[in-house]
């Protein structure tokens, strides 16, 4: 199925029609990424998403494909052509030989239900763990494995568990686990460090909300009272179970963490609009 969602898309600066977009120019070759969620027509977090997709290049020993103003102009831009205003949009630079290609397009979203809030998702074990989780490279192989193991399982997230048995983050969340009032996630150098994860330390910070940075084990599980995933889609979506393991998906603390959460979203959006006030022109 082509994952290019909307009319149309831009590869290299020139819009086109999505019936013409090659997923070959995505998968093969290396690709550095990233998805921005949209919100009201303005990606949130902009600068904090561009700044890691630098980022990810100078790790890769890849050069920049398009500078800040030009990225921010083209987003607007096919969201506006596509009629999107809540979507998440994929930028990627693709280097295949001697050929790099940028793309950015709008990707169907999975943003959760108000149920799914409410009551918490399903998530599943899966024993792999990333080569290099500082930068966000596509990773075609396990993200094939996951997307089956997830549609078998009927559930929403694979949370990932490393060699030693402790579980470091999502196929496209970071994780953290509740006990006694206190978070506990992964240190940095375990995952990729996502912009929500990022805000909600902060918020963390600023609330005094307690925070471990440990690796949980598997075989101790059954010792949290809750556990929740943070991401571009789900921003604070917490758990009801996590393969045998079920959780409190109501924790207040949960809640909370999301309502401070979109906050910090909506300041977002004021600071897009007053730092890139000629993307809206023409």
């Amino acid at each position: 199925m082509n994952e290019c969602f909307g009319k149309y898309y831009v590869r290299n600066g020139e819009f086109l029609p999505s019936d013409s977009f090659e997923e070959t120019n995505v998968y093969e070759g290396e690709s550095v990424y990233e998805v921005i969620r949209v919100m009201n027509g303005i990606p949130l977090f902009f600068n904090d998403h561009f700044s890691r997709l630098e980022t990810s290049a100078r790790l890769k020993g890849r050069k920049m494909l398009l500078d800040l103003d030009e990225t921010c102009r083209q987003i607007v831009r096919i969201v506006r052509t596509n009629r999107k205003r809540d979507v998440n949009v994929k930028i990627v630079f693709n280097y295949t030989g001697d050929v790099s290609t940028s793309l950015i397009y709008c990707i169907k979203p999975l943003f959760p239900t108000e149920a799914q809030y409410r009551n918490g998702v399903r998530g599943i074990l899966f024993n792999a763990m990333r080569n290099d989780p500082e930068s966000k490279v596509i990773n075609q192989k396990l993200r094939k494995d996951i997307y089956f193991s997830l549609l078998h399982a009927r559930a929403y997230e694979a949370v990932l568990v490393n060699n030693e048995q402790r579980i470091t983050e999502g196929s496209r969340s970071n994780i953290f686990f509740i006990k006694n009032g206190t978070l506990f996630t992964a240190p940095d150098s375990y995952v990729l460090l996502g912009i929500t994860r990022k805000y909600v330390l902060e918020i963390c910070r600023s609330e005094s909300i307690p925070v471990s940075f440990e690796c949980v084990n598997v075989d101790n599980l059954g010792a949290y009272d809750g556990a929740f995933m943070t991401g571009t889609s789900p921003m604070v979506l917490p758990f009801n179970s996590l393969g045998e393991f079920a959780f409190d998906a109501s924790l207040p603390l949960v809640a909370r963490l999301r309502r401070l959460y979109v906050y910090e979203a909506e300041r977002s959006i004021s600071r897009f609009i007053k730092d890139f006030p000629g993307s809206f022109g023409g």
